[in-house]
């Protein structure tokens, strides 16, 4: 299930909502359905110890996710 940001054009306040199929977004300070939806950034699970480990996926970098590690220092 998605979970989007809002702004919210009535009372102003920036929301982040679950939304479930169908379901028109509300906004939870002021009942409004008058929300803008904004971009946001993707996150993503990196590894507890970051760093440099040598070991395949686990320093975190983008190039790494596939075990590329091994040589690039």
């Amino acid at each position: 299930m998605p979970l989007y940001e809002y702004s919210c054009e009535t009372c102003s306040r920036k929301i982040e909502l679950l939304i479930r199929g169908d379901e028109k977004p509300v906004c939870p300070h002021c009942q409004s359905t008058t929300l803008t939806k904004l971009l946001s950034v993707v996150s993503g699970h990196v590894a507890k110890g970051g760093g440099d480990s040598g070991a395949g996926g686990m320093c975190g970098r983008p190039q790494c996710g596939m075990g590329g590690c091994a040589g690039l220092g």
